[in-house]
């Protein structure tokens, strides 16, 4: 059950794809295996979990294609958008990039961050100091180009998770595939990133399940194609995501607001609904340890910190990163779920798919491969 952060894992992919391009600090890595090529495309597709495009794969004709020779990866724990930026963009377990969940408490200050949006945030370089992948392969003379929203240069989470290179902005996916197109073909020695988010906010709004998913995997699966056949012939193509997704129905959650048994004892609740992290008063961790395992026990797996940094939820944990991490920690199984409308803004209660937890739909993760067709 525990998560995996070997070759296995989402932290393994871009080490061996900036190896696989020279890149010293990662050349002799005995990871995951690709091929050696000049230059590189990796797409990030927020939300593509493995087993989603395993059984939605009738709207994606092309990944279908690539689905038998792909790899299925796990994302980590907690399986949430900003953990893996983390681990993608560093290389590196959350327990060493310390980017340990959607909301975790700042030590010292009795707060919690939102580690996505990053309102209010620290340094994003003093809380997540460990270098990038991307700022080695740019040291190493490789060309990094970063496409996206505008809004995310120089975001707090592009700071602390994907820093190095530069970036190029665009909003629609084929504007994306077109920028990541000029840039691959404008060095001899370039790696490429795209990030597409729709994919995520679909599955949130109207589920993984729906039609509407179903139609944005199709104009996904339509542009990279493309972009496979459009770059140059040294040029591989890789295509992974950060997380999966399942639907939870709102008649099977828990509303802490409404449930002082639950809620008592607790005095910030962190992490998000599939995996909730739990900072307690003082002295009060062990009683709410015992009512949660009680009432929720055979719907989650319940540990506390130490519990859970023994177990390797996070792989191998930093002295400065523990204290980050909840007294109780909370992972779902099922599609169950656990909110707080106390704080919650409404349209994250409105949800209706749901990341965050250990299970596989939410966990595994694919890496597709398309080589390069002359690595001369």
């Amino acid at each position: 059950m525990p998560p995996r952060y070997d070759a296995a894992g989402l932290a393994a992919v871009l080490p061996a794809i900036a190896g696989s391009l020279g890149v010293d600090r990662y050349a002799a890595d005995d990871g995951l295996t690709v091929a050696p090529a000049r230059r590189a495309v990796v797409v990030l597709v927020d939300g593509l979990g493995y087993e989603l495009i395993r059984r939605r794969g009738g709207h994606a004709p092309f990944l279908r294609s690539l689905l038998p020779a792909a790899y299925r990866l796990a994302a980590g724990f907690p399986s949430t958008t900003a953990t893996s930026m983390g681990t993608f963009g560093t290389g590196l377990p959350p327990g060493a990039h310390g980017l340990l969940g959607y909301e975790v408490l700042v030590p010292g200050e009795d707060r919690l961050v939102n580690e996505l949006s990053w309102e209010d945030g620290p340094d994003p370089l003093t809380w997540q100091p460990r270098p990038t992948v991307f700022e080695a392969a740019d040291a190493d003379g490789v060309a990094v180009t970063r496409v996206g929203p505008a809004f995310f240069d120089g975001s707090g989470l592009t700071q602390a998770a994907l820093r190095g290179g530069r970036f190029r902005a665009a909003d629609t996916l084929a504007a994306r595939v077109d920028a990541s197109l000029a840039a691959v073909r404008a060095d001899r020695r370039a790696l490429v990133y795209l990030y597409w988010g729709d994919l995520d906010k679909v599955g949130h709004v109207h589920g993984c399940q729906s039609w509407e998913w179903g139609d944005q995997l199709e104009a996904i699966d339509a542009e990279l194609a493309r972009l496979v056949r459009s770059v140059p012939s040294d040029t591989a193509v890789y295509i992974t995501a950060d997380h999966g997704m399942i639907d939870a129905p709102h008649a099977l959650r828990i509303d802490l607001a409404h449930d002082p048994e639950l809620a008592a004892g607790i005095r910030h609740v962190g992490g998000e609904a599939r995996a909730p992290q739990l900072y307690c008063e003082p002295g009060a961790a062990e009683d709410v340890g015992q009512t949660w395992r009680a009432r929720v026990g055979e719907r989650a797996w319940l540990r506390t910190r130490d519990e859970a940094v023994a177990e390797g939820w996070f792989g191998p944990v930093t002295p400065v990163n523990l204290p980050r991490i909840g007294d109780l920690v909370v992972a779902m199984r099922d599609n169950f779920a656990i909110v707080d409308s106390r704080r919650a803004r409404p349209q994250l209660l409105a949800l209706v798919g749901l990341h965050g937890s250990l299970t596989a739909d939410e966990s595994a993760v694919p890496l597709f491969q398309v080589a390069a067709r002359d690595s001369a």
